[in-house]
C-alpha cells in the first residue's frame, strides 16, 4: 500500500466516500478535477515531506499563543519602502513578543475590494500594499503562521466573478443564481435583507447569492460548491497555503458553505463533509497544518465542527480547532451584570473536545462580539443589558435577518477595552482606586481568564495594545466593524 503522501487526493482513505456523499453521480468528475487542480502543489508538499510518520512534536502545547492581526496593522513612514508586513515583524521582535507569542494570525492579506480583506480578488497573491510572499516567509522565520481561507465568497472583482459575468466556462457555474420565485424565507443570514444581489451579466440581469453583502461591502459573492470545479480550486488554495508555511488555516464563514433551497443553508451535511475532506488532505500532505473553523453560532452548533471520533485513529475527524465563540459575550456579561453565574455554569458543563482537537479561545477579533453564542445561556433581559451597555460606551450594534423577516442584534461593535469600561450597574471602585485603574484591572482580568482556559489563547492586536473605539474609521467607511480595526504607525 503506498504511503498517503504518494497518493492523489481522490485515492486517500475515506476521501472518495466523502466526495460520493456530497456529489453523487458527479463524484468521478469531482475526483478528477481535484486531482488535476492540486497535482502541482501536492508534488511540492511531497518533495518537502520528511516521511509518512506522524508529526513528532505535539500539535500544540501550553506555551502556544496566537496573535490576531492584520498584515498592514503597523506602518513606518520613516522606513522608506519597507512594507507593513516587514514593519510588523520588526516591531514584534523588537518588543520581545517572539518570546511570548508562538503564532501570528494574518487576517486576509490578499488583494481585496472591501471589508478589510474579506472580499478576496486573488487568493494566491499578497496585497502589494502589505508586502510580498517573501515578507510573509520572513515573518515565518520568527513565528508560526496562521492564514485565512475566505472560501464561502469572493470579490465581484475576482477573475472568477468577472468570468461569470462574461459567461465564460467554467466560471458561469462558479456562482449561484437565485430564482426570483424561490422561497428564501428560511435562510439563515447574518445580515438584514435578502441573501442575493442583482448584477448585470452578459446574459442579462441575474440575482446572485450573496450571504454577506451589506452596507459598504456589497461585493461579496458566494461560491457555488455544488460545482466540483469550485471545490477543486479552493482545495488547491488550501494546500498552497500549507505549502507557504501555514501552521493553521482558518476556514472563514464555513457554516454557510453549502446552499439548498428549503433549508436554513447553514451547517448542512455537505458542509461538514467538506471540512472533513480538507482535514483529510492536510493530514496526508501537510500534517503540521491544522484546520480551524469560524462559526459564530450557538455553542452546540459551533462544537459540532469537531465532528465525531474516527475509529481509525481515535481522534476527531473534522476541525482540529473551533473558536470558543461563547466566551467573549459571556465574559463581558459577567462584568456588566456583576454576576458570574452564566459563565460559571457554561464552563462547568463545557464538554471536552474529542482527542486531537482543542478550543481556540479569544475575547476580541476583527469582527464584533457575537451575540448568537449567548442563545440559551442568558435571559433576554441580560442580553438586552449588554447591548445597552455597549451602546452607552459608544459601541455599535449590527443586526441580522430572522426567518420571520424581523431583525435582532447579531454582534456588538466595540473594542474589548471600551466594552469593559466601568459601569453604573456595578459597585463603585474600591476606596483609593480611581476609575482608570479599575478599568485597567477589569480588562486585564478578562484577558487572564482567556489565557487560563483550556485551549489555545488568541489575543487580538487591539487588546494587546489597549486600543479604544475608532470612530473616525467608522465614519470614513460606513462600516461598524471598523471601530475595532484601527491601523497604527
Amino acid at each position: 500500500m503506498p504511503s498517503k503522501i504518494e497518493l492523489p487526493p481522490s485515492a486517500l482513505p475515506g476521501v472518495r466516500g466523502r466526495i460520493e456523499r456530497v456529489y453523487g453521480a458527479a463524484a468521478a468528475a469531482c475526483s478528477a478535477a481535484i486531482d488535476a487542480a492540486t497535482a502541482d502543489v501536492v508534488a511540492t508538499l511531497r518533495a518537502a515531506a520528511t516521511g509518512d510518520s506522524p508529526v513528532a512534536a505535539p500539535r500544540w502545547t501550553e506555551r502556544d499563543v496566537v496573535l490576531i492581526t492584520y498584515a498592514d496593522q503597523v506602518r513606518d513612514e520613516s522606513a522608506g519602502d519597507k512594507p507593513p508586513l516587514a514593519v510588523l515583524g520588526d516591531w514584534l521582535t523588537r518588543e520581545g513578543y517572539d518570546e511570548l507569542i508562538s503564532t501570528v494570525h494574518l487576517l486576509p492579506f490578499c488583494p481585496y475590494s472591501s471589508d478589510d480583506g474579506f472580499s478576496v480578488i486573488d487568493y494566491l497573491a499578497v496585497d502589494p500594499d502589505s508586502g510580498t510572499w517573501a515578507d510573509i516567509a520572513r515573518l515565518g522565520e520568527s513565528f508560526d503562521l496562521m492564514f485565512d481561507l475566505v472560501l464561502n465568497h469572493c470579490s465581484d472583482r475576482s477573475a472568477y466573478f468577472q468570468g461569470y459575468l462574461r459567461g465564460e466556462a467554467p466560471f458561469e457555474r462558479f456562482f449561484i443564481e437565485v430564482d426570483p420565485d424561490a422561497d428564501l424565507s428560511g435562510v439563515t443570514r447574518p445580515r438584514p435583507g435578502p441573501p442575493w444581489k442583482e448584477v448585470e451579466a452578459s446574459r442579462g440581469v441575474r440575482r446572485v447569492w450573496s450571504t454577506f453583502s451589506d452596507g459598504a461591502a456589497k461585493d461579496q459573492m458566494d461560491l457555488n460548491y455544488a460545482e466540483p470545479a469550485v471545490l477543486a480550486e479552493m482545495l488547491r488554495v488550501l494546500l498552497e497555503y500549507a505549502a507557504r508555511g501555514a501552521r493553521i488555516v482558518r476556514l472563514d464563514a464555513i457554516a454557510y458553505l453549502w446552499k439548498e433551497i428549503g433549508t436554513g443553508c447553514i451547517h448542512l451535511p455537505q458542509t461538514h463533509e467538506l471540512v472533513k475532506l480538507a482535514r483529510d488532505l492536510l493530514e496526508a500532505y501537510s500534517p503540521r497544518t491544522l484546520v480551524l473553523t469560524e462559526t459564530n453560532v450557538p455553542h452546540a452548533e459551533n462544537v459540532s465542527y469537531f465532528g465525531a471520533v474516527d475509529p481509525a485513529d481515535g481522534e476527531g475527524d473534522e476541525a482540529h480547532m473551533v473558536y470558543n465563540f461563547s466566551l467573549p459575550p459571556l465574559l463581558l456579561e459577567a462584568f456588566v451584570s456583576g454576576d458570574a453565574t452564566a459563565i460559571r455554569a457554561w464552563l462547568a458543563n463545557l464538554a471536552d473536545p474529542p482527542p486531537g482537537c482543542t478550543f481556540f479561545n479569544f475575547t476580541a477579533s476583527h469582527d464584533g462580539i457575537g451575540l448568537r453564542p449567548l442563545e440559551g445561556l442568558v435571559s433576554d433581559e441580560r442580553l438586552a443589558a449588554i447591548v445597552e451597555h455597549a451602546r452607552v460606551r459608544g459601541g455599535k450594534v449590527n443586526m441580522k435577518r430572522n426567518p420571520d423577516g424581523s431583525e435582532s442584534p447579531y454582534e456588538l461593535n466595540i473594542t474589548y477595552v471600551d466594552a469593559l469600561a466601568p459601569s453604573l450597574m456595578n459597585p463603585p471602585p474600591p476606596e483609593g482606586e480611581g476609575a482608570t485603574e479599575r478599568h485597567a484591572r477589569r480588562f486585564l482580568s478578562s484577558q487572564a481568564v482567556m489565557l487560563a482556559l483550556r485551549g489555545v489563547p488568541a489575543p487580538y492586536f487591539h487588546s494587546l495594545v489597549g486600543t479604544q473605539n475608532d470612530y473616525a474609521g467608522v465614519e470614513a467607511t460606513g462600516q461598524n466593524r471598523r471601530i475595532n480595526r484601527h491601523k497604527y504607525d
